[in-house]
């Protein structure tokens, strides 16, 4: 076999295997860039105008974090062809089960809200008034999901995570010090010390990063779209990939308002965005695009998480393969969510931006509930067989739900006793 012929079959096995990760992939990167969602921009737009640089040493650490989280629910949903609501029931019985979708509802309500938020807030920079975006966005989110296929959603969904990328050139516009980056956000610090602020940003940045939602919603979105034990290496690239994305993405936006915001305290990314307009437009207007689109992405993923997770319970047809006559209740409950959050924005003087910030800190409280639930379930060899967690994989994931419980308990000791930490 000569020269030519090798290079010709190595063409071939590495074509061969970019297609099957095209087909794989797509739960994985649509739920870790739609976890940069109109509430995970403005924790970022906020605390890069808080603290400039200093606190990018945290999404660094979140990134694989988000890997060792999100790849367990890859393992779980292909093996068990179980949702992740479903598979709690199973394993540990009605009382867990309710208390874990109970929470899920409401953190996903509220985050819905967030999204409806961020949306109606970019739109309206550009005139758009907050009543047009909220029916506009209903119509074509019912669009997107009742044409009877999972695979054509998950290929729409992909192209607006894509645009979230637009954050990406908006850091460059900006010319940051390429050496203030490494030396003030690489290494860890903790910008004016310990204080319950710090600790609010913190726990907003670590609930936006990692939500429960995400473990809901990649875990039935592997089982809808049909994914195989052989997958499951392609399924964790995805999720791999989808992670550096998100933490990319995050770095970028801390980037933006850290060189041009920094010592401004700012309430919300569409805020950022009017006052990044008066540096330079196209950064502010990149801002503007990015925030509707990270809205969008959320309320679409958010939304379908929860009607997954309500049809498995309930025993409902829960798939987007079905017709909308063959899953009613499936696609009801989902456009009672989107109209339901969509309406509250509309409410005269409702409190948004501290919703937006609050969802943040519950999603992290709730969090190591969510994450203890996942570890059992992995940890069951008569269910995951060879695909059961490792030592390493339980000690990394242990080590992770005990820092999401240390800096709560932190955060809640230091909102008891506010001057403890001063």
């Amino acid at each position: 076999m000569n020269i030519f012929t090798r290079l010709y079959y190595r063409y071939r096995r590495i074509l061969k295997a970019i297609q099957l990760f095209l087909i794989i992939s797509g739960p994985g990167i649509i739920v870790m860039i739609a976890d940069n969602d109109a509430g995970g921009i403005t924790t970022y737009a906020a605390t890069g105008a808080k603290y400039g640089y200093s606190l990018i040493w945290v999404i660094l650490i979140l990134i694989p974090v988000c890997y060792y989280v999100q790849e367990m629910t890859v393992r779980l949903g292909a093996v068990t062809k179980r949702g992740h609501a479903e598979a709690i029931f199973a394993g540990f019985g009605s009382f867990w089960g309710w208390f874990s979708l109970l929470d899920l509802m409401l953190v996903n309500w509220l985050t819905m809200v967030t999204e409806f938020i961020g949306m109606t807030a970019a739109l309206n920079i550009f005139g758009i008034p907050p009543y047009m975006t909220v029916i506009g966005m209903c119509v074509l989110m019912a669009i997107m999901i009742l044409n009877g296929s999972y695979w054509t959603w998950e290929k729409i969904t992909l192209l607006f995570c894509a645009l979230n990328l637009i954050y990406i050139p908006g850091a460059f516009m900006v010319h940051p010090s390429l050496s203030d980056i490494m030396y003030k956000g690489v290494v860890p610090n903790f910008p004016g010390g310990f204080n319950n602020e710090l600790f609010f940003f913190l726990m907003a940045n670590i609930g936006t990063t990692i939500a429960p939602w995400m473990l809901f919603f990649q875990q039935s979105a592997v089982v809808d779209k049909a994914m195989k034990e052989k997958d499951i290496p392609w399924g964790k690239l995805d999720t791999f990939m989808g992670s550096l994305l998100t933490g990319i993405v995050a770095i970028f936006i801390i980037i933006v308002t850290g060189t041009v915001l920094n010592g401004v305290n700012i309430d919300d990314a569409a805020q950022a965005s009017v006052m990044l307009m008066k540096t330079n437009k196209y950064i502010g207007t990149f801002m503007a695009i990015g925030l509707f689109d990270a809205g969008f992405l959320g309320a679409i993923c958010i939304s379908l998480a929860s009607s997954w997770a309500f049809g498995e319970v309930f025993g409902w047809a829960h798939s987007l393969n079905y017709k909308i006559k063959e899953a009613p209740w499936f696609y009801g409950f989902y456009f009672f969510l989107l109209i339901s959050a969509g309406i509250v924005v509309l409410i005269p003087k409702a409190p948004l931006v501290l919703i937006t910030l609050f969802v943040q800190v519950v999603a992290v409280t709730l969090l190591p509930a969510a994450l203890v639930f996942l570890i059992l379930l992995l940890n069951n060899k008569k269910t995951m067989g060879e695909y059961t967690n490792t030592r390493s994989q339980n000690i990394i994931n242990v080590v992770i739900v005990v820092a999401i419980i240390v800096i709560s308990s932190f955060y809640g000791v230091g909102t008891l006793f506010p001057n403890m930490f001063k």
